[in-house]
């Protein structure tokens, strides 16, 4: 189905144009954001899940969402928590984040805050938290942005917020890094974004904003920071030939060479889903004799376990560190003979069922997780990265006196 022009009440989120192409389409698929009841015998509904490509602005997006986040809240990683330590770092270095300063955070589902770091380098944290508040000196945005349905009223709104010479942080996960890595699942409802670096640029423009800086972090697979200044601002003025704004024009070019505003490029996506789908499926009908338990309840989760049809029959259960999840269970994997879903554990069943592999949904936890809970290797077990196929990781050298 990809290729073909959307729904005629299709609508670009951010300049209404209704001309795009789809370029994912995962079928049918359950909220990703709604982990039943464990046991709950009422049938998990779906909806279509497509990514579009405006034609007009370029903007890759969620095509519709009918449903209705109601996401548990999960545990911060240490990988995030890194990661916010090192982007208020460089910020105060480039001297876009100022000692004294006043900083508001936009809420993200993703958890995490940068607040506590920049608090720790001099930095106050505005009352509200808003977007609608007193303007700040800086206005953060970790992963948030993608939540919004209304993208130009978003960026228009975190625009506002800014005084003279604030700056806003946008830290997102790139359409380049998620057509590099094959990360297919990043699609879901209640994502409604995809950002290039380049649309990126381009809509901050039509809001009065200049890029002032951009930083690279590793994190789930690569993501950026981009700094943003309002126009015409001592801020933007100083940026200028620095290698914070030469980062800017270096990942431009590499966006144009990577194609990642083409819609045949990012069609490619489609491909990475047969092939992780059909290897994870391959994988566990090989494995699931033994006893497999996976690690991670995350959304991305949802659509791998959908389109490679796991059951309760594969998995006996995934172990999630969020309160918030347990004694719930993944949505759309009723099935198999036992027609029950996986259910949603806490990390103290690894040790209980010593299973023999622990796959791992979420790859940046992988050193978190291996320090965790050593009682998987120490009992014979191995961890499993399950994307972009499952590979097993080799075990920890046993050291000898």
């Amino acid at each position: 189905m990809t290729g073909s022009a959307p729904v005629p009440s299709w609508r670009c989120r951010w300049c209404a144009g209704a001309d795009g192409t789809v370029v994912l389409d995962l079928g049918e698929q359950p909220a990703a954001d709604v982990f039943p009841l464990a046991g709950d015998p009422a049938a998990d509904l779906s909806y279509p899940l497509r990514m579009v490509l405006c034609s007009a602005c370029g903007l890759a997006q969620l095509e519709d969402d009918p449903t209705e986040a109601d996401e548990p809240r999960g545990v911060e990683p240490a990988a995030l928590v890194d990661q916010s330590e090192q982007a208020a770092a460089d910020l105060v270095e480039a001297g876009l984040a100022v000692p004294g300063g006043r900083v508001a955070e936009l809420p993200s589902p993703h958890g995490g805050s940068w607040l506590p770091a920049l608090a720790a380098r001099g930095l106050v944290a505005a009352d509200d938290g808003a977007s609608d508040g007193e303007a700040v000196d800086l206005v953060v945005d970790s992963l948030g942005m993608m939540h919004d349905a209304d993208q130009r009223a978003a960026l228009e709104g975190r625009a506002a917020r800014l005084a003279d010479e604030g700056v806003l942080a946008l830290h997102v996960h790139p359409i380049g890094t998620i057509l590099r890595t094959g990360a297919w699942n990043a699609l879901r409802h209640g994502h409604f974004a995809y950002y290039a670096v380049t649309w990126l640029v381009d809509a901050a423009r039509a809001v009065g904003l200049v890029p002032v800086g951009l930083w690279w972090y590793d994190l789930y697979g690569g993501t950026v920071v981009l700094a943003l200044a309002r126009a015409g601002s001592r801020r933007a003025a100083d940026a200028a030939g620095t290698p914070r704004l030469g980062a800017v024009d270096e990942m431009l070019d590499q966006e144009r060479a990577g194609g990642v505003t083409d819609g045949v490029q990012l069609g490619r996506l489609q491909e990475s889903v047969v092939r992780s789908a059909t290897a994870l499926r391959t994988w566990l009908d090989a494995h699931r004799a033994d006893g497999v338990v996976a690690y991670g309840a995350a959304s991305r989760a949802v659509a791998l376990l959908t389109v490679a049809g796991v059951t309760g029959d594969d998995l006996r259960a995934v172990v999630d560190a969020s309160p918030a999840k347990h004694g719930r269970s993944m949505p759309g994997t009723a099935g198999g003979s036992s027609r029950r879903r996986v259910p949603i554990v806490a990390p103290a069943a690894l040790a209980e069922l010593r299973p023999p592999w622990v796959v791992l949904f979420v790859p940046d936890l992988l050193d978190e997780v291996r320090r965790r809970y050593p009682e998987v290797e120490a009992s014979g077990g191995h961890w499993v990265v399950a994307e972009p196929a499952p590979a097993v990781v080799d075990p920890v050298p046993v050291r000898t006196p």
